[in-house]
């Protein structure tokens, strides 16, 4: 398989001779007669639904990146869209007048209504397009390959190619060098490889807020990176001064989202320290990767930490011993119930009508065992929560 790289093809180069089939609801052909759009083995087109369409469109006006898009080239010359035709179909549709998109008045505009300006601004749109060369069978396997599992680069190194320049040479000194002496240190806290772009991918993600192309493509022909190492370190230190402890359970956590949310508020390292080591070593804990968050918020939210339950075994005993003795007293075999004054006192509840509970919570140090296992009824255990 033969791939090549274009990058200066526009929307008004692809849109040149495009021919639209209303009836049977495909593009045919554009880039003057040159390119098959809809291809057999495509689906459908199906983006006419007044929102993708008009998202491409928009894309285009806002001067967006509309992604990879791929062709095939077949022994004859001719190109068949392999992958972007539903883009291809919606910007070829509305630059002939097939739909309208609203303006800011609701007021609908084709493309013979809109100013000059933004006429130009669509057709001078450049696309992102790999020429793909091969033999039928290697073309079918590439076909299933970005469809279904992915094009075999990751989409950081995709990125890359897509907007090289100063900008990603920079960033990939600093960030995608083995030799640099912190990626020891940063290991500690992100997943991956740095010869595959990882620590340069997590820390586009941080500091883009998850927007990763779009603040590629700001910083495209930018001559340094200072946004984007200041806002990496500044994360990565803050990780290293309120968790003085290294465990592996930290890595590849959410760390620029922790950091936009709780880096305004103070802890004590030392103090932070000793509850992550006691919630380490505490067997009812299942969710490690949850306890830093957990300290983070001030230790509240215990579903982070996923709590061990009490298993239907245990439960079906506390209520059986619960309801025996309660049917002996004639009283409600829901403790809650049975002090209070309501029509409930002597109420007998079924099983399913109740809910195990721990006496004293797993937060004031209660353990998920037999003897600490109580059934409530379901309104007194949501009521009871962590009190």
């Amino acid at each position: 398989m033969k791939t090549t790289l274009l990058t200066d093809l526009t929307v008004r180069d692809i849109c040149d001779g495009f021919v639209y089939n209303e009836f049977e609801g495909k593009g045919l052909f554009g880039w003057g007669g040159k390119l098959v759009i809809q291809p057999e083995y495509q689906r459908n087109y199906i983006y006419a639904d007044g929102k993708k369409d008009v998202a491409v469109i928009n894309s285009l006006l806002m001067k967006y990146p509309l992604g990879l898009i791929y062709f095939v080239k077949t022994k004859d010359g001719v190109y068949e869209v392999l992958d972007g035709q539903q883009r291809i179909t919606s910007f070829g549709r509305y630059v002939t007048n097939k739909f309208a998109i609203m303006d800011n008045n609701d007021i609908p505009n084709y493309f013979t209504s809109l100013p000059s300006n933004l006429q130009e601004i669509i057709l001078n749109s450049k696309l992102t397009i790999y020429i793909c060369e091969g033999e039928e069978s290697e073309i079918k396997e590439w076909y299933k390959t970005i469809n279904i599992a992915g094009v075999p680069l990751n989409n950081q190194e995709l990125l890359n190619s897509i907007y090289s320049g100063p900008f990603v040479n920079l960033a990939r000194e600093e960030f995608s060098n083995s030799r640099n002496a912190n990626v020891q240190k940063w290991r500690a806290y992100i997943n991956g490889d740095v010869n595959r772009q990882s620590f340069l991918e997590t820390a586009l993600q941080w500091v883009s807020k998850g927007d990763v192309e779009k603040y590629m493509s700001r910083h495209r022909y930018e001559n340094n990176i200072d946004e984007l190492k200041y806002y990496f370190y500044s994360v990565i230190d803050w990780i290293s001064t309120v968790f003085i402890d290294v465990d592996k359970s930290m890595r590849g956590l959410e760390w620029g989202r922790l950091y936009d949310t709780y880096h305004g508020n103070s802890y004590s390292p030392n103090e932070v320290s000793k509850q992550v080591n006691d919630l380490l070593s505490d067997p009812f804990v299942t969710n490690n990767k949850g306890i830093f968050e957990y300290i983070l918020a001030g230790s509240n939210d215990t579903t982070l930490l996923n709590i061990r339950v009490f298993n239907e075994a245990s439960k079906q005993k506390i209520y059986n011993e619960q309801t025996k003795i309660a049917k002996e007293k004639n009283i409600s075999n829901c403790p809650l119930c049975a002090v209070g004054n309501n029509n409930n006192k002597a109420r007998i509840w079924k099983y399913a009508e109740m809910e195990a509970d721990h006496v004293t919570s797993w937060s004031k140090g209660g353990a998920t065992t037999d003897d600490n296992c109580e059934m409530l009824c379901k309104t007194h255990n949501r009521v009871k929560g962590n009190k």
